[in-house]
C-alpha cells in the first residue's frame, strides 16, 4: 500500500540538473557540498537509497537541495534533526522503486518514502507529514492498528492517549476536517467529496490526504520559502479546484499546525534531542 500518489507527474520540466528551485530562507551551507551521507548522518535516517539511474552530478544536485529542503522544514517545525527522521524510523529512496505516473509516495510497511528522479520535487512536505502521520498515531491514539494513520483514527474517533500534545494534534485534524463549530465537514471536506465523486474514486477526501495537503499549505506559507520543499498549494489547479484550505479556514489551520508542532518541538529540544541549525 502506497500513499500520496496525487502528486501524480505533470511534465517533469527536465532533469534535476537543469532546474533552479526558488528557495528564500537563511544560509545554510556557504556554498559547502553535501552528500546523502552527510543527510543520513545529520539526521539520522534509517536508510537513504539512490537509483541506479542517478548519475553522479544528479545525486550531488539532489543532495544539496534535500539538505536544504529538510533544514528549511526543521526551521518551519522549530524542532530538532531528530523531529525530521522521526526519532530514526524513517526512510528516504530517491529515484528508486517508483511507478510510472506516481512523483512521490509513502509506504507504510516499510516506513518509507520516495520521490521520482526528476519529477518529485516539491513533494516533501507532503510526503513527510504522511510518514509523520503514521508514525505518530500510536502515540497518540489507544490501541491502533498497524499502519492506521492518526489523522483517520481521530476522525473514527478512536480513544485517544491523554496528553497535551495530543489534545493540540486533535485540533489539527478538526480544523482540516470540521466546520468552525466543529458539528458538520469543513469546506476543504466538502470540496474534496466533490472532486472525488466527479472522479469516481475515494482519495482526495481521505483524512490521511486531506491533512497531508493541509500540512503543505502551512509549510508553503511560512516566512521560509523552498520549492523543492512545496509548491502548488495556492495558485496550481488542484488550489483553484478548493483541494487546500483557503481563506479563513486555512488561517485556523495554519495556527492550528503552528501550535502543535511548536510544542513539540519545544519538548524535543528540552528532552536533548539536538539543536536547530
Amino acid at each position: 500500500m502506497t500513499i500520496g500518489e496525487d502528486r501524480q507527474l505533470k511534465g517533469s520540466g527536465g532533469t534535476l540538473l537543469a532546474r533552479e528551485f526558488y528557495r528564500r530562507g537563511p544560509a545554510l551551507r556557504d556554498g559547502s557540498v553535501v552528500s546523502f551521507l552527510d543527510i543520513r548522518r545529520r539526521f539520522d535516517f534509517r536508510s537513504i537509497e539512490i537509483g541506479r539511474w542517478v548519475t553522479e552530478p544528479e545525486k550531488q544536485r539532489a543532495a544539496g537541495l534535500f539538505h536544504d529542503a529538510l533544514c528549511d522544514l526543521m526551521q518551519i517545525l522549530q524542532g530538532p534533526e531528530s523531529l525530521i527522521s522521526l526519532r530514526g524510523t524513517l526512510g528516504l529512496q530517491y529515484g528508486i522503486g517508483g511507478r510510472p505516473g506516481v512523483a512521490a509516495h509513502y509506504v507504510p510497511a516499510s516506513r518509507t518514502f520516495a520521490l521520482a528522479k526528476n519529477a518529485g520535487p516539491g513533494s516533501i512536505a507532503h510526503e513527510w507529514f504522511h510518514a509523520f502521520d503514521h508514525y505518530i498515531c500510536g502515540k497518540a491514539f489507544q490501541s491502533v492498528r498497524p499502519g492506521l494513520f492518526a489523522s483517520r483514527a481521530w476522525l473514527d474517533e478512536m480513544p485517544p492517549v491523554a496528553h497535551p500534545l495530543n489534545t493540540r494534534l486533535q485540533a489539527c485534524f478538526k480544523a482540516v476536517l470540521l466546520d468552525e463549530a466543529g458539528q458538520a465537514p469543513s469546506v476543504l471536506f466538502r470540496q474534496s467529496v466533490k472532486q472525488d465523486e466527479l472522479l469516481g474514486r475515494c482519495y482526495y477526501s481521505q483524512p490521511e490526504e486531506m491533512c497531508a495537503r493541509a500540512f503543505e499549505a502551512f509549510v508553503q506559507d511560512a516566512s521560509i520559502k523552498n520549492a523543492f520543499l512545496v509548491k502548488g498549494t495556492q495558485a496550481s489547479g488542484d488550489a483553484r479546484l478548493g483541494l487546500y484550505p483557503q481563506g479563513e479556514q486555512r488561517a485556523q489551520i495554519n495556527a492550528a499546525f503552528a501550535a502543535y508542532f511548536f510544542g513539540l518541538g519545544r519538548a524535543l529540544l528540552r528532552s536533548g534531542e539536538g539543536a536547530t541549525p
